[in-house]
Parts: C-alpha cells; sequence; structure tokens
C-alpha cells in the first residue's frame, strides 16, 4: 500500500524528503511534552514541513503507537472535546536518536566535501 502525503501549502523540502523522516520529525516534536495531532501538526508547519492534513499525520501516529514509540491518551479540553495526546516511550526516544545518527551520516555521505 502506498501511502500519499496531503499537504494545504508546500513545505521547505521536496515531498520525498518529508515522507522520508516524518516518523522521526513526529518523535521530534513530543519529545519535550505531550502534543494532539493538531499541535504536532502545528509545529511540523513551523520547522518547515508544511501544513500536513490528518490524512498524512495520522497513519504515523498510529504505526510509531503500534510500535510502541509513542502512547497515546485522550484528555478533556479545556473549553472543548476531549483530544488524544502523543508522549514519546523509552523505544521512541532510542528510534528517534537512532533515526538522527543514520540521517546525520546519509547527509555526510552525500557532502562531496566531507571525508568519510
Amino acid at each position: 500500500m502506498r501511502t500519499i502525503l496531503r499537504y494545504v501549502s508546500d513545505g521547505a523540502w521536496p515531498l520525498q524528503w518529508i515522507r522520508a523522516c516524518l516518523e522521526l520529525a513526529v518523535l521530534g516534536s513530543v519529545i519535550e511534552a505531550p502534543l494532539h495531532g493538531y499541535g504536532i501538526a502545528q509545529h511540523l508547519e513551523g520547522r518547515g514541513f508544511g501544513r500536513l492534513k490528518g490524512g498524512s499525520l495520522y497513519p504515523v501516529l498510529a504505526r510509531l503507537e503500534n510500535a510502541g514509540h509513542v502512547e497515546a491518551a485522550w484528555q478533556q479540553g479545556d473549553f472543548g472535546p476531549s483530544r488524544k495526546y502523543y508522549t514519546i516511550t523509552g523505544a521512541g526516544r532510542r528510534y528517534l536518536t537512532d533515526g538522527l545518527t543514520q540521517w546525520k551520516a546519509l547527509a555526510r555521505a552525500l557532502d562531496p566535501a566531507e571525508e568519510l
């Protein structure tokens, strides 16, 4: 099954790059504090990922939850309905750390001025 990333506006990078690193970007969004889906989307938009629609973000969150990288819990909103908040787990922190190390190694390998 092929996942198609849906946007309202363009991000700072090509869609293929965003698609490839979206799981790590989502984990990075919840490293400091739990966030609900819309909060994660806002965080990512502020970091240059464009405006994600739910059809792109929520399948990633479901995969991360199924893999044990995030935990989800419903919390009552202050002025509205309950929202599902996502918290990174220990396994998610390790996955993020390992993934960022691999991305940095890839960036070095792509840079012709970088010695390997």
